[in-house]
């Protein structure tokens, strides 16, 4: 595990409660009650704020926002589709709603529509196993050549474990395969950090995210202001990203 997953880990909201937790039955046991009950109070508070809906949709918002989804009646041809592994909230249509496979935001589903509207003839798919030892290309790629993409089409990048490393290793295959400028394909949470990755590696490329997933559904009965388990347990990926950016400025990577 790198510095920026160990540090994702940590400050994860349940897993970071527990460490304070810990820490506080420690202070109480040395004698500083004022501590313990610190690090109590602020246990309850990290996992509090982040069971609230409004927390997501503020953080998140700001990075989702920040590259609308492409427009394809306006966009120009590019040398390759580059689409990043991952599935952010288990590509859900929204993270607030149950699980929908027929609004489900697959990022490969998204290539595809890129594909079939002329704008390059080519995909490059990266991405590691991160569990077990098929990797996120693999998956991707059996996808689309079963949805019709020829596998002549598709280049396999299956070594990148991080979004720099996707970055790297596409950038080095575009040399190999002679592609100038590509569209990157990754959600919108993602996006802000892969696409300073690769404008740092001096890669031409343009954003085409998915469709934000963060947003407030219609129901009577959501509120922002309400304890909700799924905003919970989707928090974690909005700290991964900024705890990505961070660790990746500090690191030169962005």
């Amino acid at each position: 595990m790198n510095v920026a997953q160990y540090l994702a880990y940590l400050v994860v909201p349940i897993n970071l409660s527990i460490v304070l937790i810990v820490l506080g039955v420690l202070a109480f046991m040395l004698k500083r009650r004022k501590t313990a009950v610190g690090l109590f109070i602020t246990s309850l508070f990290w996992v509090l704020i982040w069971s609230l809906p409004i927390t997501s949709m503020v953080a998140g918002g700001n990075l989702e926002k920040r590259y609308q989804p492409l427009q394809v009646v306006d966009a120009k041809p590019l040398d390759a589709i580059v689409i990043l592994g991952g599935n952010t909230a288990n590509n859900r249509h929204n993270w607030f709603e149950p699980y929908d496979p027929d609004n489900a935001l697959s990022r490969t589903k998204l290539a595809k529509e890129l594909y079939l509207y002329g704008l390059s003839s080519r995909i490059l798919l990266s991405g590691a196993a991160l569990d077990g030892t098929v990797s996120d290309t693999q998956i991707m790629a059996k996808s689309l050549v079963a949805s019709g993409v020829p596998a002549e089409n598709l280049i396999l990048e299956t070594d990148s474990h991080t979004t720099y490393e996707n970055a790297l290793f596409t950038s080095q295959l575009m040399h190999k395969y002679n592609i100038n400028s590509i569209f990157v394909v990754t959600s919108a949470l993602h996006m802000p950090r892969a696409m300073s990755v690769f404008k740092n590696l001096g890669v031409n490329a343009v954003a085409a995210p998915s469709y934000p997933q963060i947003n407030k559904p219609k129901t009577i009965e959501f509120s922002p202001w309400k304890p909700n388990l799924r905003a919970l347990h989707a928090s974690r990926t909005i700290i991964k990203e900024y705890a990505g950016l961070f660790i990746y400025w500090i690191r030169g990577w962005i």
